[in-house]
């Protein structure tokens, strides 16, 4: 017995929707990562930016999913993702014995000139935590995603496990 392969029928209104939206629905998850005027928003930033990669793929089809986020960017993502966020502590650790004291000196930190100590710490802690944290979760949840898609590909064909 084989296994019957459902063929959908294009739906222009919904492909158009997508191409639309796709973009506005990754700016809106960076704005939420960093543009809230605080700290935090990476987890909720990253969830939304997996959504968008996530409605496109349900949209289009894996293969040009695997177009728009390749397995080697994605493994970029997570990697850059977990530096920035481990990075942001190190520093820290490496330049002042576990406190952010280093933020102090502008000739280190050239950025205090244009913003502030208070600035640069805002920056270096909160916002490059955020995205690191967002990155992550963005590609880890579109690799989950992929994984399962492609494990029910797998069956629906008969594959073995």
């Amino acid at each position: 017995m084989t296994p019957v392969r459902k063929t959908y029928k294009r739906n222009v209104i919904i492909e158009v929707t997508t191409n639309l939206m796709f973009p506005l629905i990754l700016l809106f998850g960076l704005y939420v990562m960093i543009g809230t005027g605080g700290t935090g928003g990476g987890f909720q930033g990253g969830t939304i930016l997996a959504s968008a990669y996530i409605l496109y793929i349900t949209v289009f089809g894996h293969e040009k999913g695997r177009e728009k986020m390749p397995e080697s960017v994605n493994a970029l993502f997570k990697s850059l993702g977990l530096f920035l966020y481990n990075g942001a502590g190190w520093i820290c650790v490496l330049f002042s014995l576990a406190t952010a004291q280093w933020l102090n000196m502008p000739a280190f930190w050239p950025v205090t000139d244009f913003v502030g100590v208070a600035g640069a710490r805002s920056f270096l802690v909160g916002y490059m935590v955020s995205v690191g944290i967002g990155l992550t979760v963005m590609a880890a949840f579109v690799s989950q995603y992929f994984d399962l898609a492609w494990k029910e590909d797998d069956e629906m064909e008969g594959g073995e496990e």
